[in-house]
């Protein structure tokens, strides 16, 4: 069904929001996103599709702009980041968006809870998800509150939780919440169904329970995604462990800090299933996937890089942030970012990071490249061996010695695939633009997934050498290009 009214969706820089936002502009809705800042959503390849609006939940004034003539909003917020505060701040940021929404006559907030029996003993977190679907309600604004386990998707914190803890431990002594049920949900499904969701009747049941064809436990969730990565992985339940100390092992091992990740091992106590048929019968044609297909999606967007929030903007992905070098992790991803400014046009840039390689080696101790190549040939990969097509011209697919181009966008942007032996994925893009003041910007970005524990290993004992390394690359590529610059100005000269 086509809609002309306009829809807001709040928390668009998220998880879930980001993800939302291009699917509901290629159905051809009018969207318009409430963000905190404008900078976030800019970088994003929908920021000209859609109507941006800069406010705050908790500031009156600009809620009651982003509303303004909105028909359809989707509150995807919640508190967790901000402290121990978090349950009495998620209801007050609902209630006062529940009443905005009601004096601007919103036809139906779309809003995505937690799942779980409200009649048990819910943990602190997944009783505020639902006392916060709660709070949207008291307006007497139309609420339709779909209730979700854990999602199965790269970017995910609940799973990504799961998915670092069997990525780096081989031995996981556990607590008895390995064995509570839970009925996870893959995100392209959950986002099929906040997408129809617009289409629901004004008489549709208000909370709408949702999940994947598949039953399981704790266990088997990080079992099964270890199957699926092809690692072996031992769990030792252990009575003793309680949320508390257990919470603080997730800190250690995984990078959810403590504060997040004890409000989601404290609600791991909880059952979280399906109880009843509300989503099978209302919306019949979405047709949730299992476990094991859910978990075959992530492994592969993990083999190919194709990771929404981090690969799949390409040139549209620089870092907001001015910082020279930065180091991050996210989405199952370690990243090293450093951005220089490059006194040379952006072409000149491009054309010495695309000419790398081959003849012309790697630009800075090229020696290391060299025994890197002849190690790779000894455990059976291609080593250096294979050169490249042409000293100049590339092209997507090309062989760039052991790397493979997987992306081009003249004058911009470059991104090589790893093809050596590793205990995991690899990638190294560059990137260039120039400024509306005239400065040229420079960016490269080396990213590994690694697998298991041998691969953090792996990343983490080379780092400093990569670090050199790198960093040393970097500046050779902005040095070669402007001399390039400066040879064409004397020749025009």
């Amino acid at each position: 069904m086509e809609h002309s009214g306009l829809v807001l969706v709040t928390g668009a820089t998220g998880y879930i929001g980001g993800r939302l936002v291009p699917l509901l502009v290629e159905a051809g809705h009018r969207v318009r996103v409430l963000v905190r800042d404008e900078s976030r959503v800019r970088s994003r390849p929908w920021s000209d599709q859609v109507e941006v609006a800069t406010g705050d939940v908790f500031d009156p004034e600009s809620l009651s702009k982003a509303l303004a003539g909105v028909d359809y909003a989707y509150y995807l917020i919640h508190s967790m980041a901000s402290g121990p505060r978090y349950h009495d701040l998620d209801v007050e940021a609902a209630r006062k968006f529940g009443e905005a929404a009601w004096a601007a006559r919103v036809k139906r907030v779309i809003y995505l809870g937690g799942l779980g029996d409200p009649k048990a003993n819910l943990s602190r977190h997944l009783r505020s998800r639902q006392e916060t679907g709660e709070a949207l309600r008291e307006s007497g604004v139309t609420v339709s509150e779909f209730r979700a386990a854990v999602v199965v998707g790269s970017g995910s914190i609940s799973f990504e939780m799961i998915r670092h803890l069997v990525e780096r431990l081989p031995v996981m002594v556990c607590p008895r919440w390995i064995y509570s049920r839970i009925q996870p949900i893959a995100v392209d499904d959950l986002l099929a169904y906040l997408v129809v969701a617009l289409d629901l009747p004004q008489d549709a049941e208000p909370i709408i329970e949702i999940g994947g064809q598949d039953v399981t436990t704790y266990k088997g969730l990080m079992l099964g995604y270890a199957r699926a990565r092809g690692l072996r992985r031992l769990l030792l339940p252990v009575p003793v462990l309680t949320p508390r100390l257990s919470s603080y092992w997730v800190h250690w091992v995984t990078p959810i800090p403590a504060g997040i990740s004890k409000a989601l091992v404290e609600g791991l106590r909880n059952d979280v299933v399906v109880t009843d048929t509300v989503a099978a019968t209302t919306f019949p044609h979405i047709q949730p996937r299992g476990y094991a297909e859910a978990i075959a999606g992530v492994t592969r967007d993990l083999d190919e890089g194709r990771i929404d929030t981090s690969w799949s903007d390409s040139a549209g992905n620089r870092s907001a942030s001015g910082e020279p070098v930065r180091l991050e992790s996210r989405e199952g991803m370690i990243i090293e970012r450093r951005r220089l400014s490059v006194s040379a046009p952006a072409r000149d840039v491009y054309r010495v990071f695309t000419g790398i390689g081959a003849a012309r080696g790697w630009f800075f101790a090229n020696w290391t490249w060299r025994l890197r190549g002849m190690a790779d040939r000894l455990l059976g990969g291609a080593g250096l061996r294979r050169g490249r097509r042409h000293p100049d011209d590339l092209r997507v697919g090309d062989a760039v010695d052991f790397w493979r181009v997987e992306d081009l966008v003249a004058d911009r942007l470059m991104r090589l695939r790893a093809e050596m032996k590793l205990p995991g994925r690899a990638w190294l893009q560059y990137e260039v633009w120039e400024t509306e003041d005239g400065e040229t910007h420079l960016e490269q970005t080396a990213a590994f997934i690694p697998k298991g524990l041998a691969g953090l290993l792996y990343w983490y004992a080379l780092y400093p050498v990569h670090s050199w390394i790198f960093g040393g690359l970097a500046k050779a590529i902005s040095g070669r290009a402007e001399r390039l610059a400066a040879s064409r100005g004397r020749l025009n000269a």
